[in-house]
């Protein structure tokens, strides 16, 4: 009679265990967290680890949140556009769903054409993050537990992503994994939507970028590497100069949706290198990102289509970008790329620090 019983109750545990993620899902509770610092202000739920809002000043010294998203966080439980959140185990596309790492092959949910897109059906943007340090001029730090076999991964995860102000304008996240039994691929994205002009001010199209990668990993129809490295002088894709993210559109199908090699990085980064600069010349808004990371995905919201956002309104194709800093896609396809893996006692580390500024000089009043 016990032993059936005991029987029973495992049963349960591990059917709970797979409803919810982890044992600790189901008794974390879901909120929104601000960190503020004068007129900036980021706010950020622990459900995906997402950042709902982005708060700046402009060139008149307005305030305006310039990264989509939506009102209520239940909304984010729903969304497909992966809105500011952490996205993994391994971010942006695995070919096949499938790849082989020491001698074993491992099948992935396909949830992307036949291929695994930012971690699976389940993955680390769809799950409750504990929150672990925060304080609300300063930082705030979010960890998961990924267990062995989630989302078809091998080995147990142990994931920090920080939050923190660097002086006024700087927002740098830090996101942290360490493989604690298994060798396991590892490639942690930030996804969030900018748009300098405001999250409701229209499209991206006439703001300027300038992209500090003079190389592409070029794709097949289904987004997935080929496995060439190609250089972006003469193309569409040379933003090496700054210019209008809307000057070439028309020479490619959809949109921007490519993983730019950022210069300088040898195939991984030990340092901060710049990335990116995306200025906005009706508001003065101009940001810049840094990473320490080798490559950057350039997506220009192509596939965004009459998405209802904050405050009612309606987010239409181009309505921001997203500079998704990053290993390759598919690195794990791909030995010429960098390596994603990451061995038991070894640590992942990818950073980023966004900076931003008022682009024209003589604006300085408003706060920067």
């Amino acid at each position: 009679m016990m032993a059936a019983l005991l029987y029973r109750l495992s049963c349960f545990l591990v059917l709970a265990v797979l409803l919810t993620g982890s044992f600790c899902d189901a008794s974390e509770e879901v909120g929104i967290y601000e960190i503020k610092r004068c007129n900036f202000s980021v706010k950020i739920t622990n459900y995906g680890a997402t950042v709902i809002s982005v708060i700046l000043p402009d060139k008149n010294g307005k305030l305006g949140d310039v990264v989509l998203g939506f009102d209520s966080v239940d909304d984010y439980k729903n969304d497909t556009a992966y809105f500011g959140a952490i996205v993994g185990r391994v971010a942006n596309r695995i070919g096949a769903a499938s790849f082989k790492l020491n001698g074993a092959e491992y099948k992935l949910p396909a949830n992307d054409h036949g291929n695994t897109l930012h971690g699976g059906i389940r993955g680390f943007s769809d799950v409750i993050w504990t929150v672990e340090n925060y304080k609300k001029d300063s930082h705030l730090t979010l960890s998961y537990n990924s267990y062995d076999g989630e989302q078809g991964f091998p080995g147990n995860l142990s994931v920090t992503v920080t939050y923190t102000f660097i002086g006024k304008k700087r927002l740098r996240i830090r996101m942290k994994a360490k493989a604690l039994n298994k060798a396991t691929p590892v490639n942690l994205a930030t996804h969030s939507y900018w748009n300098l002009g405001g999250h409701d001010s229209g499209d991206i199209l006439s703001h300027t970028i300038q992209l500090f990668g003079s190389k592409i990993t070029p794709v097949d129809e289904k987004l997935i590497p080929t496995g060439a490295i190609e250089p972006v002088k003469g193309t569409a894709y040379d933003f090496l100069k700054p210019r209008a993210i809307g000057s070439e559109l028309n020479k490619l199908p959809g949109g921007y949706d490519i993983n730019y090699v950022l210069d300088d990085s040898n195939g991984s980064r030990h340092h901060l290198g710049k990335a990116a600069v995306v200025v906005d010349s009706k508001s003065g808004r101009k940001m810049e990102l840094w990473t320490n990371k080798p490559g950057v995905q350039f997506y220009t919201s192509n596939m965004l289509e009459d998405t209802k956002g904050k405050g009612g309104y309606v987010y239409k194709k181009h309505a921001a970008l997203c500079l998704e800093t990053q290993g390759f896609p598919d690195s794990v396809n791909h030995p010429n790329f960098p390596s994603q893996i990451v061995n038991p006692g070894e640590t992942y580390d990818h950073a980023m620090v966004y900076r931003f500024t008022i682009h024209d000089h003589e604006a300085s009043h408003a706060g920067y």
